[in-house]
């Protein structure tokens, strides 16, 4: 279809000349202090800061001369969505998601592993990628990495749907009743503005996300402060970490 001059984007992502190429893998990391955990365990080696103002990429140089990036943090859908498109710009072609997520499934507790597959959307971020895949999903191929990485060291993890919003203070009883029965895993903020835009620049998305707390009873549960979502999250990291460096 001819895009006419009125539908031309105005603005596009783009690398700035002082800043350098990315490696082809990249992983976004959501949360504040998974992030912080992630430079930590990385310090004594070469690392380039790049403040891109409403996030931040750090390049590390691994002693095998290979540079992963780990970008972050991120809340919700056009944050995530607006740091994707740069990553991509600066050369990023599979993107690893690092995120939290709220369980909708009793079989589905703090500190679990889920790994979307598909997500509905109830943010406002999707709707402006046109794509033609009525029915987007993350990439069957990194998935399967994650999957067999956790399996090697001796972990679980869910797989299937989740509920993207951007009002996590909406999320009413009636919506979690509706979205539980229908068989959606968790509700997050980010997956299904990443999945769209991933399919729109034609790159790879995966993403392994922790559950943070639980709603499937319709009472709030909140985990923030278990000392078993603080492990599974780095635990969740070093694992994406290690497929980066060494499977990709």
């Amino acid at each position: 279809m001819e895009i006419t001059e009125n539908e031309k984007v105005l603005i596009r992502p783009f690398r700035r000349r002082s800043e350098p190429e990315i490696s082809a893998d990249a992983m976004m990391v959501m949360i504040p202090s998974d992030l912080e955990y992630l430079l930590n365990i990385n310090k004594g080696k070469e690392i380039l800061q790049i403040n891109s103002g409403f996030f931040q990429t750090n390049i590390i140089r691994e002693s095998t001369g290979k540079s992963i990036s780990i970008s972050g943090p991120f809340t919700g859908a056009p944050q995530a969505v607006m740091g994707m498109e740069k990553l991509i710009a600066m050369g990023a072609k599979r993107v690893w998601v690092l995120g939290w997520c709220g369980s909708l499934q009793p079989n589905l507790r703090i500190g679990d592993f889920l790994i979307p597959f598909k997500a509905v959307s109830e943010e406002g971020t999707s709707r402006h990628y046109p794509i033609t895949d009525k029915n987007p999903g993350t990439s069957l191929n990194l998935n399967s990495m994650i999957e067999k990485s956790l399996e090697k060291m001796g972990r679980t993890c869910q797989k299937g749907l989740v509920w993207t919003t951007d009002a996590p203070y909406r999320e009413t009883a009636l919506k979690v009743t509706q979205y539980s029965d229908e068989g959606i895993m968790a509700v997050e903020m980010e997956m299904a503005a990443l999945i769209t835009l991933s399919i729109y620049r034609n790159v790879e998305l995966a993403g392994l996300l922790v559950v943070s707390d639980e709603l499937f009873d319709l009472k709030w549960k909140p985990g923030f402060s278990d000392p078993t979502l603080k492990k599974s999250s780095r635990f969740a990291g070093k694992v994406l970490l290690d497929i980066i460096t060494t499977d990709c």
